[in-house]
């Protein structure tokens, strides 16, 4: 399983994320997104050198996210099941999307060598 698939169960969870400058966010997980984007409700964020903030909502980019810390109550045998479907080899048949033979387009018509040629005028 995808590490951001396992992040995006983590809705609800209470969770500390730590940035690459060293600011901690410790909130409740509203979502995360395909590029670890994560969104948090009730953070306190703890820059180093400076006082605790608070913001009812964060957004954070997951480019600058170091790590996430975990609550030790987290289930994780039940999150780190894949349920995600697969997809059976075989299912598709081959060329039916795009490239592939081009079946059903038409022949085409060729590119030719300008004009009409032995066919009079227009």
């Amino acid at each position: 399983m995808k590490l951001v698939r396992f992040l995006m169960k983590l809705t609800n969870e209470t969770v500390t994320v730590e940035l690459k400058n060293g600011t901690t966010c410790r909130g409740t997980v509203t979502g995360v997104d395909i590029s670890m984007n994560t969104f948090l409700r009730n953070v306190k964020v703890s820059a180093p050198g400076k006082n605790q903030q608070s913001f009812d909502t964060l957004s954070i980019r997951g480019s600058t996210i170091r790590c996430y810390l975990l609550p030790d109550s987290l289930n994780l045998d039940t999150l780190l099941i894949d349920d995600t479907p697969k997809q059976r080899p075989g299912t598709q048949r081959p060329g039916a999307g795009r490239g592939g033979r081009g079946r059903g387009r038409g022949r085409g018509r060729g590119r030719g060598r300008g004009g009409r040629r032995g066919r009079g005028r227009w």
